[in-house]
């Protein structure tokens, strides 16, 4: 039985929005992510904290610098927002782990789990603030997400179930997975700019820290949609998002960390059977996928999908 842990929230005066941001070796994409916050957002009251996850790339100095008031253009920008809280981890801790740490130091109404590797358009957290509060029965909300060269991301998609697994590891990902022009409803959305409703978490709890990286957000919208609660997408509120800007080890590990992660999603939420079920897809498709690369030559697919072949047990 898999249960979690309840987590204090921090109790504090309210104000419209915390956006907590993991940061790991991004020094500058987490520069270019705190301007754009900071030149964009405006209308709302918000804070900004930062996780660092045992960065060696000058990240925690370049904050440091910036909470201290050395850097003049950020200081022309920062009137209506500031950077409350730096928490500096000594290891990385992963994507769950520490965002949960910057929840815990919240004190907006809403809270946005933003990516280090995306940059605001407009006004963009200012409008999934407001279309939040339209929304009774909301409980996250993310945004559409835009590839630098304008290209639309898919920014929402189904939950994993067996029959979704097996389409997705078919390639079949571009008709699982959306980024609709009007606003909807959502099994769950993407990570990258994802915003929660605060007085759900003190219901559904935390994100689950059972998950380094990727497959946290579904399971996390799993949870708040089997409590009654709804998820939806909102296209008005565009964010540019560079994929795997944030993971700096790249698709190999990337890969390994989903098939972790759908595996203890399985363990978690379903029966023993989807389970083998699952572990047979996910062998299936690693061995596919080494055997392809065997045949051809190419190295990144035997070495990734062996690792993934051992993962799955």
């Amino acid at each position: 039985e898999f249960s979690l842990p309840s987590w204090p929230i921090a109790a504090f005066p309210m104000i419209d929005l915390s956006i907590v941001i993991v940061n790991y070796n991004t020094k500058d994409l987490l520069r270019n992510c705190l301007f754009s916050i900071f030149q964009k957002t405006k209308g709302i009251n918000y804070e900004v904290i930062i996780v660092d996850n045992g960065s060696v790339d000058g990240s925690v100095q370049m904050i440091s610098d910036l909470k201290k008031g050395k850097d003049k253009v950020f200081n022309s920008l920062t009137r209506s927002g500031r950077i409350v809280e730096l928490i500096s981890n000594k290891e990385n801790f992963g994507f769950a782990r520490a965002n949960n740490q910057g929840i815990k130091k919240a004190r907006g109404e809403y809270i946005l789990l933003l990516n280090s590797d995306t940059k605001l358009i407009n006004n963009a957290l200012a409008k999934l603030v407001n279309f939040a509060k339209r929304k009774k029965g909301l409980a996250v909300v993310g945004s559409k997400l835009i590839n630098p060269g304008d290209g639309v991301q898919l920014s929402m998609g189904r939950f994993y179930t067996l029959p979704v697994v097996a389409i997705s590891l078919l390639g079949g990902d571009r008709w699982l997975r959306r980024a609709p022009r009007k606003a909807c409803l959502a099994d769950w959305v993407e990570g990258s700019c994802f915003l929660i409703r605060r007085k759900v978490i003190d219901k559904v709890g935390l994100l689950d820290e059972h998950f380094f990286m990727y497959v946290e957000e579904m399971e996390f919208c799993y949870r708040i949609k089997k409590a009654g609660w709804q998820v939806w997408y909102y296209p008005k509120a565009r964010v540019y998002h560079l994929v795997r800007g944030s993971s700096p080890e790249g698709r190999q590990r990337a890969i390994g960390w989903i098939y972790q992660g759908l595996i203890y999603f399985y363990q978690k939420h379903f029966a023993h059977w989807q389970l083998s079920v699952l572990k047979f897809l996910l062998r299936t498709k690693a061995a596919g996928s080494w055997l392809i690369g065997f045949l051809t030559g190419n190295t990144y697919l035997k070495q990734t999908y062996a690792q993934a072949f051992k993962l799955v047990g």
